[in-house]
């Protein structure tokens, strides 16, 4: 099916954000890399609203951005609220924990996603899918024992609960996705999505570094403007995934958190993290706890 071809090649460039932001993050100011990063993705949608506008781009293709109403804006508006205040944890999460220890927490967000599903949607689960539901919560527990032996405790230490809160608020996300693709034009929710990040954390981050005592300076790297590209093509793959009136936001949900194979074999390879093997197994059992999710 095509939209779960779709799905699978953004699993993909998802998992490259996650290691270029990463990279980004590398003893800089989150604040400031979160900025431009969302600034990034803006100047790619700017252009393209008002072409639209002007009619030079046909209502015909695939990126043309239609004029919407001032409800769909204020929708729009409330869905990057809700993905700012996840990026906010996840980004001082990804700055301080390992990219091996973080990727694994945020491939957890389908659990949460299908348990909102079950509750707002009326999905139903197969007696298989609640084992792989289970297998899931069984392994990410036990990946919580891993961590501890690194010094990280998943119980006190504040950047594994930004992770988590990070996954909370991307899982709710996800479900209102749902609602608002089936609500408002796909190209038009990601164009002002990605404009509307820009104004909402411009005089943030103004006031926060005017506030700060010792703000971390800004190191220009290239990967930082990355991020908002790669996060927009896999964003578009997306969207365009759960515009199919057969797509399933659990099962979209769970594909697409393949991307964390992506960005853990990264952080292997590149940034020479720790018990690789034993966190690699691990990750294999949360891996195959969704993927007994998608069988079922």
């Amino acid at each position: 099916m095509t939209w779960l071809i779709l799905t699978i090649f953004s699993a993909f460039f998802l998992g490259v954000y996650e290691v270029t932001k990463k990279q980004a993050l590398r003893d800089n100011a989150v604040w400031l890399v979160l900025l431009f990063g969302t600034f990034s993705s803006a100047i790619i949608f700017i252009p393209l609203v008002l072409l639209s506008k002007w009619g030079s781009i046909n209502d015909s293709s695939l990126i043309f951005v239609p004029v919407i109403t001032l409800r769909e804006h204020l929708l729009i508006l409330l869905k990057t609220a809700i993905v700012l205040t996840s990026w906010i944890f996840s980004y001082f999460s990804l700055k301080h924990l390992p990219l091996t220890i973080a990727s694994p927490i945020r491939a957890t967000a389908p659990v949460w996603t299908l348990l909102g599903a079950l509750i707002i949607y009326k999905e139903r689960l197969t007696p298989m899918q609640w084992t792989g539901l289970l297998l899931t919560f069984l392994f990410f527990y036990l990946f919580s024992v891993a961590g501890s032996r690194e010094g990280i405790s998943f119980k006190n230490n504040r950047w594994i609960w930004f992770a988590i809160l990070g996954t909370l608020f991307a899982s709710a996300s996800a479900l209102f996705d749902k609602f608002l693709i089936r609500s408002v034009d796909r190209m038009a929710v990601q164009a002002y999505f990605s404009i509307y990040q820009v104004l909402l954390l411009a005089p943030l981050v103004f006031v926060i570094r005017k506030t700060m005592t010792n703000p971390l300076p800004f190191i220009w790297r290239w990967s930082v403007p990355l991020i908002g590209v790669f996060l927009v093509i896999a964003d578009f793959l997306y969207f365009y995934a759960l515009d199919f009136e057969a797509s399933l936001i659990s099962v979209v949900s769970i594909m697409r958190r393949g991307s964390v194979i992506v960005s853990f074999v990264f952080g292997a390879i590149l940034f020479r993290e720790k018990n690789i093997t034993r966190k690699a197994f691990l990750l294999a059992g949360i891996l195959a706890g969704l993927i007994i999710l998608i069988l079922g």
